[in-house]
Formats: structure tokens, sequence, C-alpha cells
């Protein structure tokens, strides 16, 4: 026998569901708009009417239409046409609806709004009809399913044999299924009506025991598979997502034909009893959430206690202001994670609240509309500089250059913000100024190592004349002697690392080619070492060291220019290598002056 043979179970059969937790479930399932934009809604509103889906339509149609005014009056505070009144999320604040006639205005948003108006025109049209419709269909579906039932009252009554029997039978049951639903107010008495006849047919109706108890059977295996289902679904820890499921679970029972008598009452109390755990977590969910209030209250209180000291300190520098403007954003987050507290205290400590952020948010507000203008007032003070580093960074007196580079940069530290949109343009150009200046200057005196260079290889040259000299007339090699000395004094200096070394071989070259002038060699090789290794080597050291930093400091620029501090890092470095520098020429001088005494003596 087949299972389509199945009929309806009894409507005693079907357990209650309270229909404030109904109510809640269907709650729990509207989709939160709050977070889009205003065309996003209408979009959303339009799809939604362009579709076939009413009852999508009718489910989403007053949340979009909520989310709509809600963010419009947003947009309309942002945009100063209306004082700040607007709820946060997750509060229970009204959502106020817009006059249902408004003529064209300046008001940017009256053509947003009555699009709106229009489209919810159409749906509150559509929902008329449909709902006409609907009763309609629901009015005919009753009548139809009087036939079926009349049909099968007549089949019973009939008593006909079982293989013409059964089939009308399967067709009745068949057509029932297929007819949509009736008014509520009927929905009982049809389906007792309904039960009443087909447990006639089993009980009356001369079928083949086999047939009828493996009927039974399958019905039974069903339904207990539905609670076991149910049974598994009360060990849940989601109460809600429990309930939905076995909303389910009910209309597969409906569908379900009945089992053998001794089963029926046993099978249905065990689903009952499964049912009843579930209804009752899900109860007691709602019920814990109303025990949650009072703490959800406290901690909204602490909340608003926090953003009121936040809007009562005084703020002097845009810092400031960001810096407290991210803890109330913070704090804000915080308050939509927080549940409701009761109905009483929810909008007294929401409007609390609400008050607070108004407060601090004027205050930035008139903060920033004198902060404009200053900041316009320094981009120009700013453009003044850029004009002057870029008419400077040609110069190649680099001594006073640099002093001026450095006080242009000193005023550009004193100079305030201006806005973002112009802050990292401006000081593109001023830096580009600063840093062909100081490029130069670095070329210039990069040259001063390749002078060095130089000069060593003069002096290996003039020790090769030393050597290659020929000895033959004594007056004559007392000229030379003395000529190659004078030679290697206005040689200037080498590189640091190679100066000990030529020095040496210098000497050497000098001691062996003039032997036999040995007192007058020694004398002066003797004076030589004691000038070059005391007073002049002291000068030379101090001044390759001195070399040695500002390269050092050079270097380092290139990567301050990636800090945060960059621009004062760098002007200390700048003063430091000015300072250097001069130093350097002193030293140089003071060498120099050395030589020129030496060479007299």
């Amino acid at each position: 026998m087949s299972e389509d043979l199945n009929p309806v179970v009894p409507i005693e059969e079907q357990p209650v569901e309270p229909v404030e937790i109904k109510e809640k479930a269907e709650k729990e399932e509207k989709t939160d708009y709050s977070n889009k934009g205003l065309k996003e809604i209408v979009d959303s509103f339009k799809e939604l009417l362009e579709g076939e889906n009413m009852q999508q339509l009718y489910k989403h149609a007053e949340a979009l239409k909520a989310a709509f005014y809600k963010n419009l009056r947003k947009e309309k505070i942002a945009s100063g046409l209306e004082q700040h009144t607007e709820a946060v999320e997750g509060t229970e604040a009204p959502v106020e609806e817009a006059p249902e006639e408004e003529s064209v205005s300046v008001n940017p948003f009256a053509e947003i709004e009555r699009g709106f108006k229009d489209l919810y025109a159409q749906y509150k049209t559509r929902r008329s009809a449909y709902t006409q419709e609907m009763e309609k269909n629901k009015e005919e579906n009753y009548q139809a399913k009087l036939a079926v039932i009349e049909d099968l009252k007549n089949l019973v009554e009939a008593r006909e044999d079982l293989k013409e029997t059964f089939p009308k039978f399967r067709e009745l049951q068949n057509r029932w299924r297929s007819i949509g639903p009736v008014p509520q107010a009927r929905v009982k008495d049809l389906y007792d009506t309904y039960q009443h006849y087909v447990e006639m047919f089993y009980d009356y109706v001369k079928i083949n025991k086999e047939f009828r108890d493996l009927d039974f059977k399958k019905n039974l295996e069903a339904k207990e598979k539905l609670c076991e289902r149910a049974e598994a679904l009360a060990e849940e820890e989601d109460a809600v997502g429990a309930f939905r499921t076995l909303q389910k679970l009910h209309e597969q029972w409906k569908e379900l034909g009945p089992v053998s008598k001794e089963f029926r009452e046993s099978i249905w109390d065990r689903f009952k009893a499964a049912t009843a755990i579930i209804n009752k977590k899900h109860q007691a969910y709602f019920e814990s959430q109303k025990g949650n209030q009072k703490e959800n209250y406290e901690a909204k209180c602490a909340l608003c206690e926090k953003v009121e000291a936040i809007a009562k300190t005084e703020v002097a520098d845009s810092t400031e202001w960001n810096k407290l403007t991210k803890e109330i954003e913070n704090i804000q987050k915080e308050w939509k994670k927080i549940g409701f507290a009761s109905k009483k205290d929810n909008q007294k400590v929401y409007d609390r609240f609400r008050a607070a952020c108004d407060e601090f948010f004027a205050k930035k507000r008139d903060f920033y509309s004198g902060f404009k203008n200053q900041m316009q007032d320094n981009l120009a003070k700013k453009i003044e500089l850029c004009e002057k580093a870029e008419a400077l960074k040609d110069s190649t007196d680099w001594k006073k250059g640099s002093e001026e580079f450095i006080a242009l940069q000193q005023a550009w530290k004193e100079i305030g913000p201006v806005s973002r949109k112009k802050s990292e343009q401006i000081w593109k150009r001023f830096r580009a100024a600063c840093d062909e200046f100081f490029n130069n200057r670095e070329k210039h005196f990069g040259n001063q190592n390749s002078e060095q260079v130089d000069n060593l290889n003069k002096k290996r040259e003039l020790i090769e004349e030393v050597k290659a000299y020929v000895v033959e007339d004594r007056d004559e090699a007392r000229e030379a002697l003395r000529a190659f000395q004078d030679r290697w004094n206005q040689i200037g200096f080498v590189p640091f690392k190679e100066k000990t070394r030529v020095q040496d071989a210098f000497r050497k070259a000098i001691n062996e080619k003039f032997a036999e002038f040995r007192e007058t060699g020694s004398r002066y090789a003797s004076k030589v070492d004691r000038t070059v290794r005391t007073e002049r080597d002291r000068l030379v050291q101090k001044f390759m060291k001195k070399e040695q930093e500002i390269a050092t400091w050079e270097n380092n620029m290139g990567f301050f220019s990636q800090s945060k501090n960059a621009e004062v890092l760098l002007q200390e470095l700048n003063k430091k290598i000015d300072v250097a520098r001069q130093e350097l020429a002193e030293l140089e001088e003071k060498i120099k002056e050395f030589d020129r005494e030496h060479e007299q003596e």
C-alpha cells in the first residue's frame, strides 16, 4: 500500500503554539536595514516591488520604511537641515514619518522622500489587492476542501469494492493536499470533519488488514523519527533555532497518516513532551532577556557617565579632538552591543546618552568652524615659505644658504596644520626645494674627496722621482732635497687611511737617496717627524674625524626622512653639519698655516 494513502493527523494532535512566541520568532527574522544608505534602501524597495514574491515584500516593507526615515533624519542632521535627534541603533526610539504631501522646495531630500513615498503607496496598493486576493483564494480553497469532504463522505458510505475505492481515496487525499490555505476561523472545524471521514474510511471500509497494518507501521516509523528529531532539538542550546526547526517538524507531522490505535496516544504523547520542552526553553530564553534588562540599564548608565565626562573636557587642538572622537565612537559601538533595558528606562537612558554625545559633537563642530579659517592662513604661510625655498635652492653660498634653509624649516615647524587634502602636496613642494639645495651642497663637498685621491697619486709620483734622482753634485743634491720637501708639503691632504703609509714611503726614499747628507737629512727628517707626528698630525687627525662625522650625519639623513619627526631631525642634523663644515674649514686653514711656518724654518 502506498504512503500516499496516509490521512492528515487529527487536529487534537497538533501542538498549540503560543501567539506571543510566534510573534517574537517573526520579529527575530526581520532584516536590519539600519546600516544601508538611502539609495540602497530605495533600490531594495524597488527590487521587492518588481518581484513577484508578495510575502517577501510584506515581510520587509515596514523595516525598509523605518530604516529610510531614520537614515533620512541622519542625512538632514548632517547637512544642517534638522536638529540632531536621531536614535542610536539598538534603542526603541520611534521613527517619525514625513508628511504625506510636500511641495518642491530647496530641501535636497524632498525628492528622495517623495520618491520613497510613491514606492510605499504602490506597496500599500499591492498589499491591499494581495490581501483581498488571498481572502478570496482562501474562501475558494475552503469551498474546494468542502467538496473533497463531501466526496470522501460519499466514498465511505458507498462501500464499493477495494479495487475501486482505494484509488478514489488516494485521489481525494492528493486533491486535499494540493488545495491552499483556508480562512483561519474555519480551519479547526474543517480539519475535524475531514479527519472524521478519514478515520471512518480506515475503520469501516473493507480494507485488506495486511495493507492497513503496513501503512500503520510506516506511519509509526516516520513519527518515531520525528520524535527523535524533536528530542534532539530539546537538547540544543540555541533555543530560538530549535523552536524554528520544531515548527517544520509539526508541519511534517500533520501530513503523516495515523498509526494503529494502540500506539496513537503514546506516540503523540512522546512528540508532545519534546515539544513542551522546546517551547519552555524558548519561553525561558525571552524571560532571561527580561532578567538582563537591569544589568543592561546599569551598563548603559556607566557609558553615559563616560561620555558626559568626555563632553566636559576642554580641548585645544585637533589631535586631542581626534583622540576623544575615537573614544566616543568606541563607546557608541559598545552601546550597540548592550541589550535593551526595561521599557520605562530604555528611552530615558538613551536620551541621556544622546544628549551627552550631542554636547561633545557640538563643541567639536564649533572648534573646527574656527579651525578651518586658521588652516587657510597656515596654508598661505606655508606657500610663502615654499616660494622662498624655491628662490634659494640654486644658491652656492653653502654656509649662508644652509642657515637660511634651517631658518625656513624652523618657521615651517612653527606654523600650524593645514587641511588634510593640501597637507601632503604643500609638504612635498617645500621638501623638494630643500632637498635640491642640500643635494647640490653634498655634491660640492663630495668633490673634495676626489681631490684627496689626486693628492695621493701626486705624492706617490713624487716618491718615484726621489727614487729615480741621481746624486752628482753635493750642492745640487742639497737643493734637490729641499725642493723635494717643498713640493711634498705643497701637495694637499690625502685619504686618512693612506696618510701614514705614504709618509713613511717618502721618508724612506729621502733617507736612502740622500744618505751621504745624513746630518742634514736626519736633521730635516727629524724636524718633519717631530712636526708631523705632533701638532700637524693632531690637526690632520682631527680634520679626518670631523669629515667622518659629516659623512655619517649626511648618510643618516636619508633614513630620518622616513620617520614621523623627519622635519625636526633634519633641522638638527643640518645645523650640526653646518657647524662641522665651518670647523673643518678652520682646521684646514690651521694645517696650511702650520705647513707655511714649517717651510720657513
